[in-house]
């Protein structure tokens, strides 16, 4: 039975093969071809590994990130044992480098669940009509329920976030949320206009609470967490990743699906994954296979993000040089390559409903946004991002983390004092130096390198004009002298 891959996936294989089908082979040190070329089992086990690496990226993401986020005694920083929520008091900075393209629009409030024991309620106060969001991220990346301010209002509730599998009843006035994996993510967002709204924004975070089933409704002090002190605390997950061989890969992985199993409807992909030597709770041997498919296998990591990072710079539909996110987004399906893009640049991605994110790595001309020059992104007059909360613009390296710049700015947002033209237009003026004192309030400071920006629409409008249905289309990143 031939497993389901996206479209993504067959261009993200076919460019790891590098068309060696159609070129002649390279030559080795003898003047023959190397075997990773000449061998047909090494090729199909080459694309065959990278679709395994594609498939089980989510899983590897959620678990660094989880590990990383995780190995404290009690909650500091973005980190907080299991179970238990860690509030950002502040915006981060840009030494930050436990997400990729984090905001400097909301304050996180970051909890990672394990719900093999019991459910875990979660308790938000009345915050009285500010928006907020509590996305719940499965083991795969799949956003399957987002309480707040669009979805389930403002007002104070409680929410029990159930395992697979769980049965039993719950207290009275607590609303139920199936969780597909035992693994779940919780990236609550509070919006924040900017240090002077911290106090308000603290108290709410003060209110949202995680309390296991058995202890909800009683005098509850949550344990404190158990530190592995084999865990690398400093490397970034996106490059503990990208830096392990395929046997670690693979042995992590297999783990993962054991321990969060995905769709029964996907048993023809766990098929595929066994005949490479991937099997569900056993530690990946290539010593077992046959030497050329281990060869293969051996280079799939390597490639494999190769060209998901150059895949992610086209990732979504292009309009005026920003890619607009593929509609799916937290909601994959059998997209297995989008999924392992955004997880790669944008793991804990929202729903198009919750926020919707363009990003631009060229300007409008098509050519690659560089600190050596100077561009200008202008909304006319009655054309501004349509959404019912907010929106920003924010700036990036190429590594997706936050620029450095004299001014500690790293997002243009709507609640800051902008200033608009004298016709109602609004310019944002993206460059390395300062336009000058009179355009600073719209000045998104740049690298003096390569750099990317992310347009966020928080609850985007869903009826014309929208970005959601195409309607509306984020302007150009114009180079100007």
């Amino acid at each position: 039975m031939k497993a389901k891959w996206a479209p993504l996936l067959m261009v993200v294989v076919i460019s790891a093969l590098g068309g060696c089908r159609d070129e002649p082979a390279s030559k080795g040190a003898d003047g023959g071809q190397t075997q990773a070329e000449a061998d047909p089992k090494t090729q199909e086990a080459l694309k065959s590994g990278v679709e395994a690496v594609v498939y089980g990226l989510p899983l590897i993401m959620m678990d660094l990130t989880k590990d990383k986020t995780t190995n404290v005694e009690k909650p500091e920083g973005f980190a907080a044992p299991v179970n238990q929520f860690t509030n950002l008091r502040a915006f981060p900075d840009a030494s930050f480098k436990d997400v990729v393209r984090a905001n400097v629009d909301t304050l996180y409030s970051s909890a990672f669940l394990d719900l093999s024991a019991e459910p875990i309620v979660l308790s938000v106060p009345d915050t009285r009509g500010r928006y907020y969001l509590m996305p719940m991220l499965d083991a795969w990346t799949n956003v399957f329920a987002s309480p707040g301010k669009r979805t389930t209002g403002t007002k104070a509730g409680n929410f029990a976030i159930t395992g697979p599998g769980w049965t039993g009843t719950l207290p009275r006035g607590v609303t139920q949320i199936k969780a597909p994996t035992n693994m779940v993510w919780i990236i609550g967002r509070t919006q924040t206009n900017g240090p002077a709204d911290y106090p308000a924004v603290h108290k709410i975070q003060d209110g949202y609470k995680l309390t296991p089933l058995s202890a909800f409704g009683k005098p509850y002090t949550p344990p404190a967490g158990k530190v592995d002190p084999s865990i690398d605390a400093k490397t970034p997950p996106v490059d503990r990743a990208k830096n392990m061989s395929a046997e670690a890969y693979f042995t992590r992985m297999a783990a993962l699906l054991k321990s969060n199993p995905p769709p029964a409807s996907e048993a023809p992909i766990l098929e595929k994954l066994k005949a490479i030597g991937i099997v569900p709770g056993e530690k990946f041997d290539a010593s077992r296979l046959d030497p050329a498919v281990a060869k293969g296998l051996e280079q799939s990591v390597k490639v494999a993000f190769e060209k998901l990072l150059a895949a992610s710079k086209e990732t979504g539909a292009p309009v005026n040089g920003w890619n607009v996110p593929p509609m799916i987004v937290g909601n994959f399906g059998s997209d297995y390559g989008v999924r392992a893009v955004i997880s790669l640049i944008g793991l804990g991605a929202n729903l198009p409903q919750d926020a919707v994110y363009p990003s631009a790595f060229v300007d409008g001309d098509g050519k690659a946004l560089s600190g050596a020059n100077k561009y200008v992104i202008r909304f006319d007059k009655g054309a501004l991002p349509p959404v019912n909360a907010f929106w920003s613009v924010t700036m990036y390296n190429p590594e997706s983390f936050f620029v450095a710049n004299p001014i500690n700015r790293y997002a243009i947002s709507s609640w800051m004092p902008l200033k608009k033209n004298k016709d109602g237009s609004l310019d944002l003026y993206v460059q390395h130096d300062s336009p000058g004192k009179d355009k600073e309030a719209n000045w998104l400071p740049a690298s003096d390198k390569d750099f990317n920006v992310t347009m966020r629409m928080y609850w985007p409008k869903d009826k014309a004009p929208s970005i959601i249905d195409g309607s509306w289309k984020p302007p150009a990143v114009k180079q100007v002298q």
